[in-house]
């Protein structure tokens, strides 16, 4: 049985080549393609159609970012790790408000990287700890009154779905805790989407995170 299908997209040859070199030797992936920039890494994920695409922000022609939104409209069933040097604020946001499922600095361990494809391939969302860090900073004055659900509109097992999302869970994580089935997960999350005009995973979580959940 093959592995998880992955494309690597990085303009550095040398960091790129280590990249496939790496993700290559780990056990359950398999790097289906490479890209040097954003504008070839669609053409390639048009091509091979990966599980994921771990992929560079500053690159030239097409960077990152946009890269990203593309491949999230274009095929939203293919995820995007990113693995940057860039950390700064604004940019981890535009990462995720364009559908990335994953923000990394490069550097992190194979078990990071490991982890990082395996759970944004389930539906999840990773952040290395010092992203993490920001990121819960960037929503820690949002919160919601306490008289009320932040969205009324949600049914309770729709609002847990959606406060385990805002905290990083998985798909089958949200199944293992809540004990129902994936089938059922994903109808929930479907509908979560459905009800708050959320037309991504990203989008969703924003949302839950402006609100004050997934602090649990």
């Amino acid at each position: 049985m093959s592995g998880l299908r992955v494309v690597v997209v990085d303009d550095h040859r040398i960091v790129r080549e280590g990249l496939v070199s790496l993700l290559g030797a780990l056990e359950g992936i398999e790097v289906v393609g490479e890209a040097a920039d954003g504008r070839e890494a669609l053409h390639v994920v048009g091509e091979v159609l990966p599980d994921v695409v771990v992929m560079d922000i500053q690159m030239p022609g097409l960077d990152g970012i946009e890269a990203t939104r593309f491949l999230a409209g274009r095929h939203p069933e293919v995820r995007v790790v990113m693995l940057t040097m860039t950390e700064d604020d604004d940019t981890v946001v535009s990462a995720i408000r364009a559908g990335a499922s994953g923000y990394l600095l490069k550097g992190a361990g194979a078990d990071e990287v490991l982890h990082a494809v395996r759970s944004a391939a389930t539906g999840g969302m990773v952040f290395g700890a010092s992203v993490a860090a920001r990121v819960a900073e960037l929503f820690a004055g949002a919160s919601r009154p306490a008289a009320a659900p932040a969205f009324p509109q949600l049914s309770e097992r729709e609002h847990r779905v959606l406060d385990l999302l805002a905290a990083g869970r998985s798909n089958d994580q949200i199944a293992a805790e809540l004990f129902v089935s994936g089938k059922t997960v994903r109808n929930t999350v479907s509908s979560v989407y459905a009800k708050l005009h959320a037309p991504d995973r990203a989008a969703a979580i924003i949302l839950a995170r402006e609100a004050g959940l997934g602090r649990g």
